[in-house]
């Protein structure tokens, strides 16, 4: 991800798990280590369509959803895609095959996070350090022949600290940029849970 949808990411993050909307921007730069300056462009736009609303020594996550969709539109999640291959196998063996220190993504995180997934599905996806990839390409030999079922993520370390799973917003947002028909049943759900949350 972009230092700025870090942030985004973290807002959102904060918002869902501990009910907490209100920041400083010297708080943010120096939890990241980020410049004021990259703060500042991060909350710019989500500031002037109302996501975002500043006050002289702090601001607010106001608005979740416009923040979500709003990052959801701007998220490339296909730049951020390192290797995919196919590899025959139930879905359930490929989840069980992805190497310890990855952090599970899109469908299989929406499973977790859920309980159960709302469809069937036959994608699997997960956020991996690149300069570790020969192990996974070890374990999913590289296969041109046939359309691609697994999907590695290039990882950023920062991601670590909120577990084996991409969380709640940053699955929707990975989900929300795949194009396959059962991705809606998906967000659907994943978008349920937002609103139970913030209820």
């Amino acid at each position: 991800m972009k230092k700025i949808e870090t942030i985004w990411h973290f807002l959102l993050y904060i918002a869902l798990a501990q009910k907490v909307f209100k920041h400083t921007q010297e708080e943010i730069a120096c939890s990241f280590g980020f410049s004021l300056s990259t703060v500042y462009h991060a909350l710019k736009i989500p500031s002037q369509i109302g996501a975002i609303r500043k006050e002289s020594k702090f601001f607010v996550l106001a608005d979740v959803f416009k923040l979500l969709y709003y990052w959801a539109s701007v998220r490339n999640l296909e730049r951020n895609i390192i290797y995919k291959t196919y590899y025959e196998a139930p879905i359930n063996q490929l989840e069980g095959l992805i190497p310890a220190q990855s952090i599970y993504a899109g469908y299989t995180a929406a499973k977790k996070l859920l309980g159960e997934p709302p469809a069937d599905y036959d994608k699997v996806y997960f956020y991996f350090k690149e300069s570790d990839m020969d192990q996974v390409k070890l374990r999913f030999p590289p296969q041109n022949q046939t359309l691609p079922n697994i999907f590695v993520l290039e990882l950023n370390e920062s991601m670590r600290k909120f577990g084996p799973i991409t969380t709640l917003p940053h699955t929707f947002v990975d989900i929300w940029n795949l194009k396959d028909w059962y991705g809606r049943d998906f967000t659907q759900k994943l978008e349920e849970k937002i609103h139970e949350l913030l209820s």
